[in-house]
């Protein structure tokens, strides 16, 4: 069972990601705060695995909020809730280590198998923003591309493949259905791949793949 915190200042979106994710028989909503210092007491109390962190809240922000609860030893995956597509603040919660984030209008089933991939320890990058949060946190076309190039010529030409369906923004069960691989497998080139860049962050592949021009 997956045990989930829902913090949102705006009621509504609680409710409706309570009515969303409630329903499944492997996640329970273990409780919910309207701001990021309330936050702070009901997750050090009930020990969520999974945190849906909103952003712009009143008394403590979501990046404050997120920031103070990664220096934990026993810190959630937090999946940071957004309205934008490549919000400042997003790319700062990111940096900072959030697990991923979610656009608040994802359809309910790609909402669910987030918050289930964060679960499993899987960073989640939406596929609807991947390019241009790579492009944000890059700040545009940087003269990075030789570099970049030199460092992916490290994979093997299969792990090439899956780093740029890491870059589009596709889980490990979408890489393996358009590579025809298994999950497994899947998961096996992203360590090896994690490896070779020195990284374990999916965001930092997905960088390194567009500076190489490979999207």
């Amino acid at each position: 069972m997956i045990r989930l915190v829902i913090v949102d200042d705006d009621p509504m979106v609680r409710t409706g990601l309570r009515l969303i994710l409630g329903g499944e028989p492997d996640l329970e909503i273990a409780g919910e705060a309207g701001d990021g210092r309330h936050a702070m007491e009901v997750i050090r109390d009930l020990r969520p695995d999974v945190v849906l962190m909103d952003i712009r809240m009143p008394v403590q922000d979501g990046l404050a909020t997120t920031e103070l609860l990664l220096r934990r030893p026993d810190a959630p995956r937090i999946l940071v809730l957004t309205t934008f597509d490549a919000d400042d603040l997003v790319l700062r919660a990111l940096r900072l280590g959030a697990a991923g984030f979610l656009l608040k209008d994802t359809p309910p089933p790609k909402m669910v198998e987030a918050v289930r991939a964060a679960a499993r320890g899987e960073p989640v990058l939406s596929p609807s923003v991947a390019r241009q949060v790579i492009a944000a946190a890059t700040g545009g076309p940087q003269p990075r591309g030789p570099e970049a190039r030199r460092e992916l010529a490290r994979l093997t030409e299969r792990e090439r493949e899956v780093a740029v369906e890491v870059a589009r923004g596709s889980s490990n069960a979408e890489i393996a259905e358009r590579l025809h691989m298994s999950v497994a497998t899947v998961k096996a080139n992203v360590t090896r791949i994690f490896a070779k860049l020195g990284t374990d962050n999916r965001v930092h592949v997905a960088m390194k793949v567009r500076d190489a021009g490979l999207l």
